[in-house]
């Protein structure tokens, strides 16, 4: 604004020696500053963003037209590609919602229940620990002979970026019983003891025997390797668990590495919105090796 203040008075000062009033330079230099304005506004350009400034102007002092915001069908696209890679990245580090696929954690847990799983501790070297709820992946033959889901392309696509429950037929969803080092058994009907400590299952369905009074894996004694766990079903006569998976590979064990990661939040249906807690007889003293 300044520079083209001094350049109309520039002008003026040549035709004062060709015998003009000096006093014509002064409405000349207003009207070049002000553009038909006061000139006591003319300083309040910038503030008051009513007037014309030099960064408005283009060559020759035209006016620029304003900038057009850009339409919001074109932004769309852009918008639902962050919402999608957002999406994708929560899954993949944080959180992911799974569906519950049948009875074998009754009452914790209902068919067609969805939670949601933490899977960020394990990337900061978090292992299962005893009591808790983990979601992970078939260590070898245990789903043999369960129905594969067959979803469509939408709910595959959803799954994957993890705006719905997954529907990989590949995992499973117990109860952490036993850690690597521990000593698990049962006999008869129970109690369930770890590392000769007897358990107070208060989660175990109403009517279910702590152990099952069976041949096929119901009454065990095994000590859980590390780098594995031993899981097993709130539901226990209706569970399919580390008990009868003991002739499969790993001799029902299931490696950390298999394991996806904890089940926080029941979150849907709503009216069985809940977090899943830690059982207090996990705490009890002497219960480590």
């Amino acid at each position: 604004m300044g520079d083209v203040a001094v350049g109309a008075r520039s002008g003026h000062d040549g035709e004062e020696h060709r015998g003009r009033p000096a006093e014509s330079a002064v409405p000349a230099a207003d009207s070049a500053v002000t553009s038909g304005s006061d000139s006591g506004a003319a300083e309040d350009d910038r503030v008051t963003g009513e007037h014309t400034t030099a960064e408005d102007q283009g060559p020759g002092g035209t006016t620029r037209a304003p900038k057009k915001p850009r339409s919001f069908w074109k932004e769309l696209p852009i918008l639902i590609g962050i919402a999608l890679v957002l999406a994708l990245l929560i899954k993949t580090f944080l959180v992911q919602a799974f569906s519950i696929p049948s009875d074998s954690m009754q009452n914790t847990l209902q068919q067609g229940d969805r939670v949601l799983v933490d899977k960020l501790t394990p990337w900061f070297g978090s292992e299962p620990e005893r009591g808790e709820v983990v979601v992970f992946h078939d260590p070898g033959n245990w789903l043999r002979g369960e129905p594969t889901p067959d979803p469509n392309a939408l709910q595959t696509f959803l799954s994957w970026i993890g705006l719905m429950p997954s529907v990989e037929e590949k995992d499973l969803i117990k109860r952490v019983i036993g850690v690597g080092g521990d000593t698990v058994e049962c006999n008869g009907t129970g109690p369930l003891k770890v590392n000769g400590k007897a358990l107070n299952e208060p989660y175990v369905f109403p009517g279910n025997t702590p152990c099952s009074n069976d041949d096929q894996g119901g009454r065990f004694k095994v000590k859980v390797p590390q780098g594995y766990i031993w899981v097993m079903g709130d539901h226990r006569q209706n569970s399919r668990d580390s008990r009868y998976n003991q002739g499969e590979k790993y001799h029902g064990m299931v490696p950390v590495k298999e394991v996806v990661g904890r089940a926080i939040v029941k979150a849907w249906p709503i009216d069985r919105w809940g977090t899943l807690p830690v059982p207090d007889t996990f705490d009890q003293n002497g219960l480590n090796p």
